[in-house]
């Protein structure tokens, strides 16, 4: 069995242990949207915070650290306000060459269906939301980018943004393409090349956005799908296989129920994973599991 088909495996049949709590009970109360770095024998995880539409949407970013990848301590948050935002959705969490961290943070627009990604770095995740601060996708009256995947090797530099289109008005903002940039600093990206995008009337017609990646040959691609408008918030995952900037869907999906942003981190011994999930109550909390080598 593929890494591809045991994680989905995993997400399938796991209920996983809950990392982080929503910031209340209902409808509309989230904690998710998770970046995770395993760096020097510590998990470090980047999660989105959400209040309901009419409460603020999405008031927060936090950074956490972890001995255990179960059990979080708070370090660093940075809030919309900070951004002059609406709204703030996924970030990104990655280690800079020189041992710095950079929090990529995406935006909402007030009054907008359009969203930008900016970056924060800093030597210390305790400094991030005081770092320096650059746009490194602006997005334009036809594009909103947001919910990044940034890998590294090296000095090479690899970004999957969700793309959604503004050019066919509020009711087709919704839906979601993958797009692949490239980089040597992280900061300055290429044009976008489309990795992955919807497939005919399947249960990913709506869109697909790649939410981690495993490098490799193949490489492997995990990502949220939806068949229609009004699943939106309510996505599943299933896994993709190819290149950098071309993916073709290869298992999954999981089962109905919401299950997504999830994001990997390799440890000693396999992988942990996290994802949010909605619970009974209606509200998203942020979960993992552990998976071993085989």
């Amino acid at each position: 069995m593929t890494w591809a088909q045991r994680i989905v495996e995993t997400l399938s049949s796991e209920p996983g242990q809950v990392a982080v709590q929503p910031p209340g009970s209902g409808d509309g109360f989230w904690a998710g949207g998770p970046s995770v770095v395993h760096d020097d024998g510590a998990y470090w995880l980047a999660h989105r915070l959400r209040r309901p539409v009419d409460q603020g949407r999405g008031f927060a970013n936090v950074v956490s650290r972890s001995e255990d990848g179960v059990r979080f301590e708070p370090v660093a948050t940075v809030t919309a306000e900070q951004f002059g935002a609406a709204s703030l959705e996924r970030p990104a969490l990655i280690r800079r060459p020189d041992g710095g961290w950079r929090l990529y943070v995406s935006c909402s627009t007030w009054d907008s269906k359009h969203w930008w990604v900016e970056a924060l770095d800093a030597d210390e995740v305790a400094g991030l939301p005081r770092g320096e601060r650059t746009v490194v996708l602006p997005g334009d009256e036809d594009t909103a980018w947001k919910d990044v995947v940034v890998h590294r090797e090296g000095d090479e530099w690899s970004m999957w943004a969700c793309r959604h289109p503004l050019d066919g008005g509020d009711d087709q903002a919704d839906r979601m393409t993958s797009a692949y940039f490239s980089s040597d600093d992280g900061l300055h990206w290429s044009e976008p090349v489309t990795a992955l995008a919807p497939r005919g009337d399947g249960w990913d017609a709506r869109g697909t956005r790649i939410t981690s990646v495993l490098p490799g040959e193949p490489w492997t691609a995990f990502y949220d799908g939806r068949a229609s408008a009004e699943e939106n918030w309510y996505e599943r995952t299933a896994a993709a296989e190819g290149v950098q900037d071309a993916f073709v869907p290869v298992t999954g999906p999981t089962p109905r129920g919401t299950l997504r942003y999830l994001s990997i981190a390799r440890a000693d011994g396999g992988v942990r994973l996290y994802w949010e999930a909605a619970r009974e109550d209606g509200a998203n909390d942020l979960r993992t599991a552990f998976v071993p080598e085989a």
